[in-house]
């Protein structure tokens, strides 16, 4: 598991912290079962405050995305595939919204954006 920290982020430490794991585990990059490192060991590996990792976790855990077994720690959830799907929708969906908005504010027309669309999308 990754996490970066950044200073200069007006996010506070916990919440960079469980934007990192959520978006690990929507994109699939972390499967139901896997377990997540100890409040303690995660607070040691990114040097923060145990207090921040566990409000980190408890938001985690608030969203379903893990689950804590008290003895044998913490782990990702089981996720709802069509809940999950969704979200990744809805992240795509805000994406695009950004897009259409500076298209309008640059004076792209609409051809123009799904042409540049078409292209990008069959690029990958």
């Amino acid at each position: 598991m990754k996490i970066l920290i950044a200073n200069s982020s007006r996010d506070p430490i916990y919440e960079q912290i469980s934007k990192q794991i959520r978006s690990q585990i929507i994109a699939g990059d972390m499967k139901e079962g896997d377990p997540l490192p100890s409040i303690r060991n995660l607070a040691r590996e990114l040097q923060v405050s145990v207090i921040t990792t566990k409000k980190a976790y408890e938001t985690l855990e608030r969203e379903g995305y893990i689950d804590t077994v008290t003895g044998r720690g913490t782990f990702v959830a089981a996720q709802n595939k069509e809940l999950l799907r969704e979200i990744k929708i809805k992240i795509i969906e805000d994406r695009i919204a950004e897009a259409v908005s500076d298209a309008k504010l640059f004076g792209v027309s609409l051809e123009e954006l799904n042409e540049m669309l078409n292209l990008l999308y069959g690029e990958e």
